[in-house]
């Protein structure tokens, strides 16, 4: 990490060697002198310091800036880069409380800016109190607890983003790598932020790799997928090993704010302030939401021609099941589109280099579970497909909160067939508004043209229990959930009951 005292030394070696008292004091003649034919030593120049009045952002009435939190400049420098003028809703309510030192449940859908909330507290708080610089390895400063790789690899990344002119030392700790190298990266140099999955966490902190006893911010973050999948014991055994709650500051966020959920935050924090943001400012503001009328056998020249119609687009599709998300991926290439497939069941270092190409835009298309429902977080996506519709009525949202980020408008187009459109009056209560369903134009049911090769074996849409899911546990719970929609009840309501 880069503090205050090492920037300044850094700046002084500059200029002495630069200075023309050095070369006096050393009593040797200048280099004209000695070599003629030489050539003369050019002066670095010295980079100008970055202010915030750089970086003009007028006052808008109902509206927080970052300009009015007091927040250390280099940090202020990586906001302006990306672009962040006014605070999200969730960012205005907990960075205000978080500075007044508070501790934090927040409710937040994906997309709402919560981790660069989380972030910019820590980052801040890392400036304006620099650690000691004999740290051992692997003793952070601070803990995010993610319940999904992706998710956690998604968080170092804005990490890097927003820590870029303070050299923090922020790692990614999960399931799926290499111990050694996650040790490698550990030891190298001090590390101020860990985001880590809580099986591998455990894992490390038994083998004493990693040293819990100096948290100062600790991070639940998706708390309620975190209930949902059965972390909460290991998540338990891993605050255990950090400071006593009232020696840190702790913020919690959460989709819901459940019964179970705010229970476990009193278990973690003391007196915590809850900070709400509505599903419904995520749902609707942003995003630009078609559901069209098909059946089952038009689903496939429907999504082609769309994804004709919107080559430029970044696309990510949303299949149930990984049986359907093979199918579809085997399908689109014989059709010669070219596409990517993000599921549990693609080794880890492909899944990450997918997403990495997905980024990057070497990839247009990606196919996908909900394994990439929360974690996957990809500027500048124009349009998701819900090939399938889910089965629960918040991770429509989940899905649909891929696209529209950032106040940048996206589209979310639904396909509502016989199998699936059981669970549109759910969605509807849960985002507070209705979906209107519409025909698609003559021009989307157009065939698709003929290609040589025999077609895929289209999978059989009955009940599997290969689905896409983060785990046995949830897709159990996503499969309850529909069977109790199909009888007329609320799979939201029967979803918070098992919780």
């Amino acid at each position: 990490m880069l503090r205050m005292d090492e920037e300044s030394q850094e700046m002084t070696v500059s200029a002495g060697a630069d200075s023309p008292e050095s070369d006096e004091s050393a009593g040797a003649p200048s280099t004209d002198e000695a070599s003629p034919k030489a050539p003369a030593k050019k002066k670095r120049k010295r980079k100008k310091s970055w202010k915030p009045s750089q970086f003009v952002v007028p006052e808008k009435e109902g509206e927080t800036r970052f300009h009015d939190l007091g927040l250390p400049d280099r940090i202020m420098h990586a906001i302006a880069d990306l672009g962040f003028k006014y605070c999200t809703p969730i960012q205005a309510k907990t960075l205000i409380h978080v500075h007044a030192g508070r501790n934090v449940s927040g409710r937040a859908q994906t997309g709402t800016g919560k981790t660069a909330a989380f972030l910019i507290t820590m980052f801040s708080k890392f400036v304006q109190d620099p650690a000691p610089r004999d740290r051992p390895a692997g003793t952070p400063r601070a803990l995010v607890l993610a319940p999904t790789r992706e998710l956690a690899i998604q968080i170092v990344k804005d990490a890097e983003d927003l820590g870029k002119y303070c050299r923090f030392n922020c790692v990614a700790i999960y399931g799926g790598l290499e111990v050694k190298k996650q040790k490698r990266r550990l030891d190298k140099r001090p590390v101020d932020l860990i985001v880590a999955t809580p099986g591998r966490l455990l894992d490390f902190v038994k083998r004493k790799f990693i040293d819990l006893k100096k948290i100062e911010i600790l991070v639940i973050d998706e708390a309620d997928r975190m209930l949902d999948m059965g972390f909460i014991p290991d998540v338990s055994r891993i605050i255990r090993h950090t400071p006593p709650k009232a020696k840190r500051r702790t913020m919690l966020f959460s989709a819901t704010l459940t019964d179970d959920v705010l229970r476990l935050a009193s278990q973690w924090m003391p007196d915590p302030v809850i900070c709400e943001v509505e599903p419904e400012q995520v749902a609707v503001e942003t995003v630009d939401q078609i559901v069209y009328i098909v059946t089952s056998r038009d689903k496939f020249k429907l999504l082609y021609n769309i994804l004709q119609e919107r080559q430029d687009d970044r696309t990510l599709i949303f299949c149930n099941r990984r049986d359907r998300t093979q199918w579809l991926v085997a399908n689109l290439k014989r059709h010669k589109i070219d596409c990517e497939l993000l599921s549990g069941a693609v080794p880890q270092k492909k899944r990450l280099r997918i997403l990495e190409g997905f980024r990057t835009g070497e990839y247009k298309v990606v196919v996908a579970t909900d394994v990439a429902g929360r974690g996957l977080h990809v500027k500048d996506i124009g349009l998701v497909v819900n090939y399938e519709f889910p089965y629960e009525a918040e991770d429509y949202v989940h899905r649909i909160g891929r696209t529209g980020r950032a106040g940048v408008a996206g589209t979310a187009i639904s396909f509502a067939c016989e199998d699936e459109s059981f669970i549109i009056p759910d969605i509807e209560k849960y985002i507070g508004n209705p979906l209107k369903c519409t025909m698609p134009e003559e021009e989307l049911l157009k065939r698709a043209p003929s290609v040589r090769g025999a077609a895929p074996a289209e999978p059989s849409t009955a009940k599997s229990s290969s689905r896409g899911s983060s785990s046995g546990r949830s897709s159990a719970r996503r499969s309850s959930g529909r069977n109790s929609s199909r009888r007329g009840s609320s799979s939201r309501g029967s979803s918070r009951r098992r919780r």
